[in-house]
């Protein structure tokens, strides 16, 4: 017999004989003749009432089921006769497949969020993490959606790489070294004996490579993990994260903009009506605002002005920040939160920033002093995606590297980009589970990642 899921059994239009179902227990109470079993299998936020009688063969067996217990359950779909749901099940017969033995330690209803990351492997199975990861599911088949309607190609870029994307130096670095016998020159590690005859780590962005298939293919977009050694605790930053990176040939500064805001809201409205009920969850309990955030981005454009106006918004505003802002200083979470939650009310797209805070990828404005850049910050989280117009002017290229100091032999394939046949280009990159905890509402990465790898955190 083939096994239906629940929420394929929730949603019939009349009863039936003879229904499959296997799952979890999440509840069990016993009245005289009968048990009641809260059956969830994942599959959506509600859970299956089975009726098990007192007349199965192994009820004894049945009612010492307790909270995590998985069972299997033939019996008919009916009506049933409470408010809380349309259907219930009446077995005919229940198998155990696996018995909690020990006590669950997730009996509460409701448990802190900073309990749950330390049973991160128990945590999917309550109603808020098992909501967030069905969002994250269909968050992941959205974007693919996304960049198939509009004739992208998925390009898989590597994750262990010999180039430093942002120039930040923030690398965890992949070596087959002994590491009680590291070979060493002249006082130095000598990379020449590694595995890869040259240093090597785990990227942060897959967009140096995402270019050069843009440079072939028009408009193609890498989906992965990227990595980060940065030793921060904020809500906001992960060691181990997702990032989408769409790459686009023929493209200036006006269009990328015009791509992100539409990414962002095609995302939006995608959840918006995929996940309704998972969605009411987030509403409900974990932020009030989120229905009215939501809409108010679908509705009308992203607000867009330049990094010279956002600074003297912000310096003019009379609000009292933590951190000063002065031209050629980056704009901190606070200043981004301000324009789009206080000032706009909106999100808002900043623009042309200065060369200085800018990576050596970065288009050169005609004036020397900015380059053709743009953030977009969202609500309650800031920055969700940076991109830029790339340069594709090689005598430019190569002076923003010399520079910066970065050493051209390790970028020759990115220059070389350049000397045969380079054309405008852009991109960007959306943190994935930034777009998570907008979508959900959720304040801390650590929440909308299934194992999150942090400072001092990689048990699971």
């Amino acid at each position: 017999m083939i096994r239906s899921k629940i929420n394929e059994l929730l949603s019939l239009e009349s009863s039936l004989d003879k229904a499959l179902v296997k799952g979890w227990v999440r509840t069990r109470r016993d009245s005289k003749s009968f048990s009641f079993i809260e059956l969830n299998d994942g599959s959506c936020l509600k859970n299956l009432q089975i009726i098990a009688a007192d007349t199965i063969e192994n009820y004894e067996q049945i009612k010492t089921l307790s909270t995590g217990s998985s069972i299997s359950v033939i019996g008919r779909m009916l009506e049933s006769p409470g408010k809380s749901q349309k259907w219930e099940l009446h077995a005919t017969s229940i198998d155990i497949i696996g018995l909690a033995t020990e006590i669950y330690p997730l009996q509460k209803k409701r448990h802190t969020d900073e309990f749950l990351r330390t049973m991160a492997h128990l945590r999917p199975r309550t109603n808020k993490y098992g909501a967030t990861f069905r969002i994250r599911s269909e968050l992941s088949f959205a974007i693919h959606q996304f960049f198939r309607e509009k004739g992208f190609r998925y390009v898989h870029t590597p994750i262990i790489t010999g180039s430093d994307c942002e120039g930040a130096g923030e690398l965890f670095h992949v070596t087959a070294f002994d590491l009680g016998d590291i070979p060493k020159n002249a006082g130095s590690i000598d990379f020449s004996m590694d595995f890869f005859g040259k240093e090597a780590n785990l990227t942060v962005s897959g967009q140096l490579s995402a270019e050069m298939f843009a440079l072939a293919l028009g408009d193609v977009y890498t989906f992965g993990p990227t990595f980060r050694a940065e030793n921060s605790n904020t809500r906001r930053h992960a060691a181990e994260f997702w990032m989408v990176e769409p790459e686009m040939a023929f493209c200036d500064l006006d269009e990328n903009m015009n791509l992100a805001e539409d990414f962002i809201k095609s995302l939006t409205s995608h959840i918006l009506n995929q996940c309704s009920e998972d969605m009411e969850l987030f509403a409900q309990f974990v932020d009030k605002g989120l229905m009215s955030r939501l809409e108010n981005t679908l509705s009308g454009e992203f607000i867009r002005i330049s990094y010279e106006d956002a600074v003297a918004i912000i310096n003019q505003s009379g609000h009292e920040f933590e951190y000063e802002l002065s031209f050629g200083k980056a704009l901190q979470a606070e200043h981004e939160r301000f324009l789009t939650e206080k000032h706009f009310d909106k999100p808002v797209i900043v623009y042309n920033y200065p060369k200085e805070i800018s990576p050596f990828y970065m288009r050169l404005n005609d004036n020397d002093r900015t380059v053709a850049g743009m953030d977009v910050l969202l609500p309650t989280i800031g920055e969700i995606i940076g991109g830029s117009q790339r340069e594709e002017r090689m005598d430019i290229l190569i002076s923003r590297m010399e520079e910066l100091g970065l050493n051209k032999q390790d970028y020759w394939w990115y220059i070389d980009s350049r000397r045969f046949g380079s054309v405008p280009h852009s991109g960007f990159g959306l943190g994935f589970e930034r777009m998570m905890m907008f979508l959900t509402g959720i304040s801390n990465i650590r929440d909308v990642i299934p194992f999150p790898r942090t400072p001092k955190s990689i048990d699971f």
